[in-house]
């Protein structure tokens, strides 16, 4: 895919930051940014000569002098950090901004550059302790966490934020504007990010539309397409929103940062500003769940590549198969049994156990086991 006109510095800033640290060859990164390799190599030369200013349209570049940080904000800085010795920078420059400490106020990785610079940061200090336990998986990808944002009006129509979160680097893998919560939106939306992204170990959702409709009814559409790739479709316990607690999070610095902030004229001003603030949030803004770094830093493009949906499952010519019909259900020995209407048309294999049981399985997935016999 093509640079976005709307994003273009963005991805490039996005582009190079990854190609610093993903474990991704360079070439197999330019292609899931749809850029050829010459430019790749352009744009990371610029970024390693100028930062990122040479990521910008030279045509486009200021010919000023950059603003450096006043001396007396400076001092003010480290006087606050000495004040509050555990504060991180969004904090402290909160706190500046209640004092009037500054006429133009820095913005927050400003001041992280301040702490760092004065030797004011210890990189082991969350090693040697930590306000509470967090739990997270010990890899990128290995799981994501995805949701809808609660929806809200524009001038055009309702706007319903569809996002994804990577649980280990808090990386924000998908903000989109979406008319909708249908399926159909949600798996082309999908189907874009993991031609970029790659491939999770697993995706957690809640048991709402369209990711499912209670505890006994986990399977949609949606999840068996995510199983035929390979995807672990977890959920989150009912009643128990806790369960996704970085999905809730982000969710709420989306709404005090973004949406609570403007009147919104369509879909297209929406992600117009989605864009914008989540280069932000993945690059410039500390997150205090990873000790202040950026997700940015922590992220890693999965070394799972995203082919296409590949076709249902195959049998052994030996084993019992079954197929599913239109109203979700399969026969066996006489008997009508519902797996789910997630699966009709396809076909499923049943597996006796040990102990008589009959399980129903999916590829490698059991979605079922039929009793009674």
């Amino acid at each position: 895919m093509p640079w976005k006109p709307m994003s273009t510095v963005d991805l490039r800033k996005e582009f190079v930051l990854h190609a610093i640290v993903s474990g991704l060859s360079f070439a197999e990164l330019c292609s899931r940014y749809g850029v050829s390799r010459k430019t790749g190599y352009k744009w990371l030369g610029r970024y390693r000569t100028a930062g990122p200013k040479g990521l910008e349209d030279r045509s486009k570049k200021p010919h000023d002098q950059p603003v450096h940080l006043a001396p007396e904000v400076e001092g003010k800085i480290v006087a606050l950090r000495h004040e509050y010795p555990v504060w991180g920078a969004r904090k402290l420059r909160k706190k500046l901004l209640q004092r009037g400490g500054a006429v133009s106020l820095p913005a927050i990785s400003t001041v992280h550059a301040v702490l760092k610079r004065n030797g004011l940061i210890d990189p082991e200090a969350s090693l040697r302790s930590t306000p509470f336990i967090r739990f997270e998986r010990d890899t990128p990808n290995s799981l994501w966490q995805m949701d809808f944002k609660g929806w809200f009006h524009t001038l055009d129509r309702p706007c319903h934020p569809l996002t994804i979160l990577d649980d280990h680097s808090r990386f924000n893998i998908t903000l989109a504007a979406l008319p909708g919560e249908k399926t159909a939106l949600v798996q082309a939306k999908l189907e874009e990010t993991f031609a970029r992204y790659g491939l999770p170990d697993a995706i957690l959702t809640d048991n709402g539309s369209p990711w499912g409709s209670d505890r006994n009814h986990h399977f949609t559409v949606l999840g068996t397409w995510l199983m035929r790739l390979g995807i672990e479709h977890l959920h989150s316990r009912p009643y128990h929103p806790q369960t996704q607690g970085k999905e809730e999070r982000f969710h709420r610095t989306l709404k005090l940062e973004v949406i609570s902030r403007r009147q919104w004229r369509g879909l297209e001003h929406c992600q117009e500003e989605f864009d914008l603030w989540r280069t932000r949030y993945n690059t410039e803004r500390p997150h205090e769940g990873i000790s202040d770094r950026f997700p940015a830093e922590l992220y890693r493009h999965s070394q799972r590549r995203y082919d296409g949906t590949p076709p249902s499952p195959e049998y052994p010519a030996s084993a019992v198969v079954r197929k599913v019909d239109a109203s979700g259900k399969i026969s066996y020995k006489g008997h009508s049994y519902l797996v789910s209407k997630a699966f009709r048309g396809e076909k499923v294999r049943l597996v006796e156990g040990s102990d008589g049981e009959i399980g129903v399985f999916y590829g490698p997935n059991k979605i079922a086991s039929l009793k009674g016999l």
